[in-house]
């Protein structure tokens, strides 16, 4: 979602409730919806400490709880001043080899969000702040699970704000040779992901989810990212995968026919699954839950972010909408939350 100023610069990382009352005509839908579902945050504060998995430095990370409208923000604790705030934000990602790094307009990134904005869409929280003293997101054991367990710990609360989707209304796709990422409209949230590796370990792979129906802890969450054997040190060479080892990645033999970890897969279509990981994360920098239907052909984090762009280029390819209980978007908790009037 983008805005300009007088001076035509975009604006990056207006909370979601500034962009609707800005672009939306009519009435103003920041009145209070009773009936509405409300928007989301951390119980408490939780942190962890791991490795960047490009950069091969140690970093800690801290999620907070935050205001209500004030969406998914990065503060880089070890750089003073207002320009520490990175927006995650599909504007503000300004680099997409091997993984989604956002940077804001000061030049200060934080890399490599996509597994912890999975989590964090998985868990349906809409408002967070993530304290980290470093350029990455620790990569901790390559997947979703870690930080999904980290925000079950810390609890999640109700805040007063209703909560808002973006509902797709048409298709969209973008297209980088045989790589395809399209949009269309549904009544829920859900990803199909297509693969294809000459690699004999990988294959095709096809894989389908409704994540409106609670299923990306269970069907997504642990799937780990993956590389191969023989691409380990080109990629050291153009700084990447420094972190890189068996404890955080799947990594295939350099004949492509064996996996080497020695704890094998954790689920058979690992591969397929973790692309799907990424692409719901990506798609979460889109500023709030989607409502649509993700088709991902051998697409990466490049081409998903390019799709966000093209989806908000058209004003008439999407709607903001308030979540109603029962609805697709609603949170698929069992777990009663404790309300809290911080927004």
């Amino acid at each position: 979602m983008r805005t300009s100023g007088a001076d035509g610069q975009e604006q990056r990382g207006f909370a979601l409730n500034q962009i609707v009352a800005a672009m939306l005509p009519g009435p103003s839908p920041l009145a209070i919806d009773n009936s509405a579902v409300r928007c989301r945050t951390l119980k408490t504060s939780i942190g962890c400490t791991g490795v960047g998995l490009h950069s091969g430095a140690k970093v800690t990370m801290v999620l907070h709880p935050a205001e209500a409208g004030t969406g998914i923000r990065f503060r880089r604790v070890d750089i003073s001043g207002g320009g520490a705030i990175v927006p995650a934000h599909w504007s503000a990602v300004h680099d997409t080899r091997m993984n989604s790094c956002l940077r804001n307009d000061d030049g200060v990134v934080v890399g490599t969000v996509e597994h912890l904005m999975a989590a964090l869409a998985g868990m349906q929280i809409d408002n967070c702040l993530i304290e980290i003293n470093g350029p990455e997101v620790p990569v901790m054991d390559g997947s979703a699970a870690p930080f999904l367990f980290l925000i079950e710990c810390a609890g999640v609360v109700e805040q007063a704000t209703p909560r808002q989707a973006i509902k797709v209304l048409k298709r969209v796709t973008v297209q980088d040779g045989d790589r395809i990422a399209s949009l269309t409209p549904s009544s829920g949230f859900s990803v199909r992901f297509e693969i294809d590796f000459a690699s004999s370990a990988i294959s095709r792979q096809e894989f389908f989810v409704n994540l409106s129906r609670g299923t990306f802890k269970s069907e997504i969450s642990r799937a780990r990212t993956f590389g191969f054997e023989q691409d380990v040190a080109a990629l050291r060479a153009h700084g990447l995968a420094r972190g890189g080892s068996l404890d955080n990645a799947v990594v295939i033999d350099s004949t492509g026919t064996r996996v080497l970890n020695d704890d094998g897969l954790r689920y058979g279509d690992e591969f397929v699954r973790h692309k799907v990981l990424d692409a719901v994360g990506d798609l979460y920098l889109a500023g709030a839950p989607l409502i649509g239907h993700f088709h991902g052909v051998r697409s990466g984090h490049a081409l998903n972010n390019q799709l966000l762009r093209a989806l908000f280029a058209d004003q008439t390819a999407w709607t903001l909408t308030t979540v109603q209980p029962g609805s697709a978007a609603a949170p698929f908790t069992a777990a009663p939350l404790r309300m809290v009037a911080n927004g």
